[in-house]
């Protein structure tokens, strides 16, 4: 196997809808069909956004002009003791570079949080030696345009011009396009016919990924080694294979556990968690994924240990889970990886990641097909947008006095009322679990600084221990890029825990009447208010003081866990 050839294997549930649906797929010429960019693949009702979204399956041969010029960017930068590369993006615009560089080991700051604390530590480090790079697709995205403010004024009040330091790319023709080219910033046009989560090989993923040193040139050709396989109308095209695993098992095994059991490519699973959410979870359908590193619980392996690669489907032998009956569990392994998966419903997926993103990207738009949804777009993100826009332009964040305080911690619900005659945080956590269906999961929702308070992350995994079901965690806003879609418009089984938090110090943005603390308030609020109007039950954590606040949530949850 060379470093680029993909590999998909699956046992059980998995390999019984391999079996069912791939023939099909491969008499109806899908493959082929994808890669000549067919928009009539997903039913009229897609075919107009379909028709407008296609571009991605080329990127390995179109984005080949692209090497060169970032290079010589770099290369000028360099001269010039510029070396440390901000990325200010949302969603596909960030995550693609985030895993591209880290899978490289080359340093990128990714600022996709409008958090004032998080947005504070990024100005404050190393502005000397900072290009930025402003990154929005539609050249509206209000976090990333707030960012772009902010280091504009930076530059200017350390004497800096920022038309030297701002890289923007962004599609032709936007309202950043050409504000930024008015200006005289450098800019990078994407190809305006790829969605955001599809837009890993376009300027979106390769510019950010290539100025912090990058091998951008060799990530196209991962992709470009495997674009003939996977338009194959064969049965054992792996984008195919991989599809109809995704999207064919019946009864339908909706929750896809992605576990890192040796892959390369670092952080993956979280690149993955978007193209997966966001196109599939809509008309009360979809696929929700799990990411939970090394092992079904989430646990961390002891210092200097890996996860076995044969015969235990990822999961560490001294805490063992049975598979639960709707899930799907997706081993991500090393491109020479040649063990067998084993359990009841199994995919392991191998290959370089150029290759892999390309292999995901058509699965899902296999998957997509198989289960009756336009993978393209994602209308329950734009909801949310506007109901943030909303609570934003009456100053607050807030729709409601909270039902009581305990403590440090405000306590607040959406959608059916159920928190009763709870008094503790505890309590409250208590009823919300209550509401949990027998097929549903558990999304905690932090809207809190992403670096700072990292650790939170860790609570998925007592939290998936006690409940037995699956346990989604996401950093705010950024999941509302990505799992955000999937929360309100797939399947109606899920419970929702927010956290927020006050910020050390608020942020003012510059030329906006809000400031960062209003602004990431009105999104937490936002998001609440939508999932309530779709009668998902919210259970929303106010933190008045920070520290005190988030030591009284953690001891609730081991109190309510039994820890």
């Amino acid at each position: 196997m060379t470093d680029a050839d993909l590999a998909v294997t699956a046992v059980g549930a998995a390999a019984d809808a391999i079996n069912a649906h791939v023939p099909q797929l491969v008499a109806d010429k899908f493959a082929s069909k994808l890669f000549a960019q067919d928009p009539t693949l997903w039913g009229p009702a897609a075919e107009s956004e379909s028709a407008k979204r296609l571009s991605w399956v080329g990127l390995a041969t179109s984005s080949r002009p692209l090497v060169d010029q970032i290079t010589s960017l770099r290369s000028k930068f360099a001269e010039q003791g510029l070396d440390h590369v901000v990325l200010c993006g949302m969603g596909g615009s960030s995550l693609a570079p985030e895993v591209i560089c880290a899978t490289d080991d080359v340093p990128l700051t990714v600022l996709d949080s409008s958090q004032p604390d998080m947005v504070r530590a990024a100005l404050d480090d190393r502005l000397e030696q900072t290009v930025v790079v402003v990154s929005s697709k539609s050249g509206s995205t209000v976090e990333t345009d707030s960012q772009r403010r902010v280091y504009e004024q930076a530059f200017k009040d350390a004497g800096i011009d920022p038309t030297e330091r701002i890289v923007v790319v962004t599609d032709p023709g936007s309202p950043l396009d050409k504000e930024a080219r008015e200006t005289g910033y450098t800019v990078f046009n994407a190809d305006p016919d790829v969605g955001g989560r599809y837009s890993a090989l376009t300027a979106f993923g390769l510019v950010p990924s290539g100025l912090a040193g990058a091998d951008i040139g060799r990530l196209l050709d991962e992709a470009e080694s495997v674009t003939v396989a996977l338009s194959a109308d064969d049965d054992a095209n792996p984008a195919l294979r991989l599809g109809a695993a995704l999207g064919g098992t019946r009864p339908t095994r909706d929750k896809i556990v992605l576990i890192d059991a040796g892959t390369h490519a670092v952080g993956f699973g979280d690149w993955t968690e978007q193209l997966i959410a966001e196109s599939t979870g809509k008309d009360g359908k979809g696929l929700l994924p799990v990411v939970v590193g090394d092992s079904p619980t989430g646990d961390r392996p002891a210092e200097g240990r890996r996860t076995s690669q044969a015969g235990d489907a990822g999961m560490r032998d001294e805490s063992p889970r049975d598979q639960l009956a709707d899930e799907l569990w997706v081993r991500l392994v090393a491109p020479d990886d040649e063990s067998q998966p084993t359990g009841d419903a199994v995919v392991n997926v191998g290959g370089s990641l150029g290759a892999a993103m390309l292999l995901w990207e058509a699965a899902v738009a296999t998957a997509g097909r198989l289960i009756g949804i336009n993978p393209f777009d994602q209308p329950d993100v734009e909801s949310a947008k506007a109901a943030a826009r909303e609570l934003l332009g009456k100053g607050t964040g807030e729709t409601a006095a909270p039902a009581y305080t305990d403590g440090a911690v405000e306590v607040r619900s959406a959608g059916p009322d159920f928190l009763g005659d709870s008094a503790t945080v505890a309590d409250a956590l208590r009823a919300l679990f209550a509401q949990l269906p027998d097929s549903g999961y558990l999304a905690v929702m932090a809207y809190v600084d992403r670096i700072a308070d990292q650790s939170l992350a860790d609570v998925r995994i007592p939290l998936a221990r006690k409940l037995n079901r699956p346990v989604t965690f996401g950093f705010g806003p950024r999941f509302l890029h990505s799992t955000g879609q999937y929360h309100k418009g797939g399947p109606a089984d899920g419970i929702f825990l927010q956290v927020t938090t006050a910020p050390t110090e608020d942020l003012p943005i510059p030329g906006r009447e809000f400031t960062f603390g209003d602004f990431i308030a009105s999104q937490a609020g936002g998001d609440a208010k939508v999932l309530a109007d779709h009668g998902r039950p919210v259970l929303r954590l106010n933190m008045t003081d920070h520290e005190a606040g988030m030591a009284q949530l953690q001891q609730a949850i081991a109190e309510v866990c039994g820890a």
